[in-house]
């Protein structure tokens, strides 16, 4: 039965499915992006790869990225780097809902604020000693149901040991770049 908004007979049957059968674990996610002007840029999600077959979104997703004008750009989107937090939220609370539908918890709230600081010295190429990504992410959540305290502390507990957004950014990934 269906909880969280989460079908929960669709996620066992996807768990029991790829625990019989491994080699359907591998999926590939593709995103396109064009140029448009500046920082300006849009990506366009349309399919991707898995349980051995390409799959195409329902509909293709395009999401616009832009700097504010302080950093030269004409504040269309937000920057690439405020879609990584945004990335990080979701992946969370997707997970949150998930495991609690699984575990019968019923949720009647969760919410999340991302902060994340990042210093202009290294992307301007200013200083080398400082980094070009994000020095530090802090991720506060609020969550609410019908379980215990504790329970629902393990519950995010186990997003954030699932989380593939979270593990590239605390363990990396190799990036290959390539030039046509």
């Amino acid at each position: 039965m269906p909880l969280n908004g989460v079908n929960t007979p669709k996620l066992f049957a996807t768990i029991n499915l790829i625990r019989d059968t491994p080699e359907l674990a591998k999926f590939e996610f593709r995103a396109k992006n064009r140029w448009v002007s500046g920082a300006h840029s849009v990506t366009t999600i349309e399919s991707f790869q898995g349980t051995g077959c390409v799959h195409a979104h329902y509909r293709p997703f395009e999401y616009e990225a832009d700097h504010p004008t302080m950093l030269v750009g004409d504040d269309h989107a937000p920057t690439p780097s405020e879609f990584l937090l945004h990335a990080l939220a979701s992946c969370l609370t997707a997970g949150i809902a998930n495991i609690a539908a699984a575990r019968g918890i019923a949720l009647s709230e969760v919410s999340s604020t991302v902060e994340a600081e990042l210093n202009l010295l290294g992307v301007l190429g200013l200083s080398d000693a400082v980094r070009n990504g994000y020095e530090r992410i802090r991720v506060s959540v609020t969550i609410k149901g019908d379980a215990p305290p504790e329970a629902l502390q393990a519950i995010v507990e186990q997003s954030r040991k699932r989380s593939p957004v979270l593990d590239v950014l605390t363990n990396g990934v190799a990036v290959e770049l390539a030039v046509d």
